[in-house]
């Protein structure tokens, strides 16, 4: 798989880089306070992250005035194993190299399979931010190096909380794992719960 950058127009049919947002003081906030694991691990919202100036920038200028949470997803990863998506746009700022594995919603097929040859890798550089659009499918970054990565992820506020209700067994509503999260995962994803499993092909692996 051929790795692009986030400057590479390609990238435009999957997000955007953010810019006009001073991101260092999140940035040195993930490094000095949030942990590097062995494994790959997400965590919604912390406070340290929120209580900084950022957070209020971001409600203001890239959602609208909407309330927002800042988590992180960091570790050590290098397969896709699962594509998630929101119905909302995902802001990942990150403080090392990483690799993003991206697809299209629209690709999704009626039976909510999902061929992973029509993803596409790009490299999110240390100290940069990108939106990804609602309508793009992600899961956890891919690390560049052996000292795996910290990225913040910045989302409306509740998403990826635990549901408050249950939820049918089929068509969409079949996918949705948490508040705002509807996930397919891959057979060799290591999922042993209710997940909906539909990713055709190869478990892409950086």
């Amino acid at each position: 798989m051929v790795t692009k950058s986030v400057e590479d127009p390609a990238f435009r049919r999957y997000g955007r880089i953010v810019e006009g947002i001073d991101f260092s003081g999140l940035i040195t906030a993930l490094r000095e306070k949030t942990p590097c694991p062995p494994d790959c691990v997400y965590e919604p919202s912390i406070e340290d992250l929120e209580s900084l100036p950022v957070k209020e920038e971001l409600e203001r200028i890239s959602y609208g005035e909407l309330p927002i949470q800042i988590g992180y997803c960091n570790g050590h990863n290098k397969k896709l194993n699962a594509v998630e998506y929101h119905r909302s746009s995902e802001i990942n700022v990150a403080a090392d190299d990483v690799i993003l594995l991206l697809g299209k919603e629209e690709d999704v097929t009626e039976d909510f399979s999902y061929d992973t040859g029509k993803m596409e890798a790009f490299l999110l550089p240390a100290g940069k931010a990108v939106e990804l659009f609602a309508t793009s499918l992600h899961y956890a970054p891919c690390q560049t190096s052996d000292g795996g990565f910290r990225v913040a992820i910045v989302l409306p506020k509740g998403t990826n909380f635990p549901l408050s209700g249950a939820h049918g067994s089929e068509g969409e509503d079949a996918l949705i794992t948490a508040k705002n999260k509807w996930l397919i995962g891959h057979p060799e994803g290591g999922f042993t719960g209710k997940e909906h499993i539909g990713l055709k092909g190869e478990n892409l692996e950086v």
